[in-house]
């Protein structure tokens, strides 16, 4: 995945007729109506929202991100699910370049409308040119699609003041087409050898923490009760608390001033 996002694919490099879309979905995003109007910020005034609102029901937000030509597509659905995300596709791969593409990587992360192997060759069996990428398990951060959907949540959704999903909806979308007018691809800087580095960092971590399990000493209360492990460094810091309570000057009483008379 992390070649794809390079321009490279199995050590060869994408053609100018092959894309990477990138794509997952927003869920339940909640039209909720407050009970008083939003008041706009001013000079030296915060925007003011009332915390008291209605709710007006949830839609989701399903998009497709081209990360070469920094395109967006999406559509909102009822729902999350394999149908809803086929249709998001649907609409990506019957329209050009996508097309006629030599070949179009599609990377999601392992959600319930787009796991394993069966949603692999659900994919290549509709699409022949489509060849989906999963991203690592609890690694969704990896997917260049987030990126775009913090920006919606900042820019659209944020505050959450809408009369129904409807105009949830219609404020998405239109947003969507400003974002396409004047977008530019995202700078990834995290690569294959970034990758590396990390797993190197977390293996020598792995590998000296049983050394430290080993090293900790077990120490019995003078009641007799049960041993608990204690760090070796343990008994030096009592060592300097006690060296600091011996080296701190001694508190001299004062006696209560009295009013001197002649």
């Amino acid at each position: 995945m992390l070649d794809l996002y390079a321009g490279i694919w199995e050590g060869e490099s994408l053609g100018e007729d092959e894309y990477v879309i990138s794509s997952d979905e927003k869920t339940s995003i909640q039209a909720r109506c407050r009970c008083h109007p939003s008041l706009p910020p001013g000079t030296a005034r915060m925007m003011r929202i009332n915390h008291d609102y209605e709710r007006g029901g949830a839609l989701a937000y399903l998009a497709a991100y081209d990360i070469g030509r920094a395109t967006v597509f999406g559509r909102c659905e009822p729902s999350t699910g394999i149908e809803p995300f086929m249709a998001l596709v649907e609409q990506v791969m019957t329209q050009e370049p996508y097309a006629s593409a030599k070949r179009v990587f599609w990377v999601v992360d392992n959600g319930s409308s787009h796991r394993g192997k069966k949603a692999i060759n659900r994919l290549a069996k509709r699409f022949s040119n489509a060849v989906m990428v999963h991203t690592p398990v609890h690694a969704s951060w990896l997917n260049q699609i987030e990126i775009y959907f913090s920006v919606v949540q900042r820019k659209v959704v944020t505050p959450n003041d809408f009369t129904d999903p409807a105009e949830v909806e219609h404020r998405l979308l239109t947003f969507e087409k400003r974002y396409n007018a004047t977008a530019k691809p995202f700078r990834w800087k995290f690569t294959r050898n970034d990758l590396d580095d990390l797993l190197t960092r977390i293996d020598r971590h792995q590998t000296a923490e049983p050394a430290r399990r080993t090293s900790a000493t077990v120490a019995v209360s003078r009641s007799g009760g049960y041993g608990r492990p204690l760090a070796p460094a343990t008994s030096r810091v009592r060592e300097l608390r006690a060296a600091r309570t011996e080296c701190q000057p001694r508190r001299v009483r004062r006696l209560p001033m009295t009013r001197q008379t002649t």
